[in-house]
């Protein structure tokens, strides 16, 4: 496989418009066609790849929901490939499940940090891996639909990009302040200490920086605008959000 392969796939991807697209990585015939056949019978569309060569140049023009890929391919290393899309910022999403004839201990964990949603060794249940693919794609969709929230009636938060919204217009929160906002939102009406915000923060000398959560306050509640008012203020015990 050509050394530039991967630069190449900085061209801007195409995602796909319906289905559940999976891209199944292997030399072997029978395990590529294995596999494809046990998920086309759970109704998703399979795109199958012989090796890393055929495999990056489809991923430059179309894109997956999952991605089942060998760590033995005739033209590349799967951890490498692996390491690179959970690199990149356009590939990063795409859950990756690692499928070897390689089932040692220490292999699984590199799989694992190396990003891998799962880990699954040769020989397997074709069942079992649909039922993880099942698994790891209902994971996502819950993660995404659970990465967005409103506080109150104007207010939107979208974890995954560190963004908030007023009005459906885009604020500047410091990290200091949307983590406070986000600790606030998790349990509403709860009263949160100036110390348990500084925990949160990672603030070392509390006695010094105790006034520096007043401060962060003030600030995120005139940003938030009339919205800002949702933040109340415990005297002599610390802050809470209401709806």
């Amino acid at each position: 496989m050509s050394k530039n392969t991967f630069d190449d796939l900085n061209t801007p991807p195409i995602y796909p418009q319906s289905g559940k697209l999976v891209f199944v990585v292997d030399d072997e015939p029978d395990i590529s066609e294995l596999v494809a056949l046990n998920l086309s019978k759970s109704g998703f569309t399979t795109k199958q790849f012989e090796n890393g060569e055929s495999f990056f140049a489809e991923m430059k023009v179309n894109l997956p929901e999952l991605i089942i890929l060998d760590v033995m391919l005739p033209d590349s290393d799967g951890f490498e490939i692996c390491k690179y899309l959970k690199s990149d910022n356009n590939y990063s999403s795409i859950p990756v499940i690692m499928l070897t004839a390689r089932g040692t201990e220490m292999e699984k964990i590199l799989g694992l940090e190396l990003g891998a949603d799962d880990y699954v060794t040769k020989p397997f249940s074709p069942r079992e891996l649909v039922a993880r693919v099942k698994a790891i794609l209902r994971r996502e969709i819950k993660e995404v639909s659970t990465s967005k929230f409103k506080i109150g009636n104007n207010v939107e938060v979208d974890l995954q990009k560190y963004e908030v919204y007023v009005d459906k217009r885009k604020v500047d929160l410091t990290s200091s302040e949307f983590k406070i906002l986000k600790l606030l939102s998790d349990k509403k009406g709860w009263v949160y200490s100036r110390e348990q915000i500084l925990d949160m923060l990672g603030a070392i000398d509390k006695g010094v920086l105790d006034r520096t959560v007043d401060v962060h306050i003030k600030n995120l509640r005139e940003k938030l605008g009339t919205s800002g008012r949702m933040i109340k203020n415990i005297r002599g015990v610390g802050y809470k959000l209401e709806d």
